[in-house]
């Protein structure tokens, strides 16, 4: 899970909330909502980091807190998040993301910069997605289901390419890699502009810990 930095919302979705009786089921122009959403959070899914398009077909839109139970909010756009299809329509074991959440609440939202997401979660050498906080562990497990096998699969690929680049880069240099390079290899991975690859974070988070232990 990553931070997302949200951005201007759609002048659609200001004039609608504006107009009377308004509501998220008769807003019109969603269209544009889904291209706004996924660029800001470069082309992935603000829980699982898999990929997403701004079509209806290739992804949702995710309110964090969810309509049933918080109607002032559903045309906040600081509520409204980019999610992939969850494996919808499968069984519900085999489903994740806001397709598995539902109605459920989550303690943090990765839109939310005092929530400091990407503080809050860690990953395992398999891939396993983890939180130090019990509650949002059991969240991250029962309400988005990212440890399904086929996200751990996809997180530990991921983390594999930078473990072995971190051995051939200790292998070379015979020594410790110097900030510098790992600081290079962050911006691989994380470039400032543009889609980023799915699950890179996992990557990027390997390496800012490596960071963190140079004095």
């Amino acid at each position: 899970m990553r931070a997302i930095v949200k951005g201007q919302e759609p002048q659609s979705l200001t004039e609608h909330r504006r107009t009377p009786h308004s509501d998220y089921d008769n807003y019109p122009d969603r269209g544009t909502l889904r291209r706004a959403l996924v660029a800001e959070q470069r082309g992935l899914c603000c829980y699982c980091m898999g990929r997403i398009r701004p079509r209806e077909n290739a992804m949702k839109i995710e309110h964090w807190q969810c309509q049933r139970h918080h109607q002032d909010k559903q045309l906040n756009y600081r509520n409204l998040l980019g999610a992939c299809l969850g494996s919808e329509g499968q069984p519900f074991r085999s489903q994740q993301c806001d397709t598995r959440k539902g109605d459920n609440e989550l303690l943090w939202n990765p839109a939310e910069p005092a929530h400091a997401i990407e503080a809050r979660v860690q990953y395992g050498a398999d891939g396993t997605i983890r939180s130090s906080n019990a509650t949002f562990d059991n969240q991250l497990n029962q309400v988005l289901n990212l440890n399904l096998a086929i996200l751990k699969t996809n997180r530990k690929q991921t983390l594999d390419v930078v473990l072995e680049w971190w051995k051939e880069e200790k292998a070379k240099r015979r020594g410790p890699v110097p900030r510098e390079r790992i600081e290079r290899e962050v911006c691989k991975h994380a470039p400032a502009q543009g889609q980023l690859a799915p699950y890179r974070q996992v990557a990027v988070w390997w390496l800012q810990q490596r960071l963190a232990r140079i004095p």
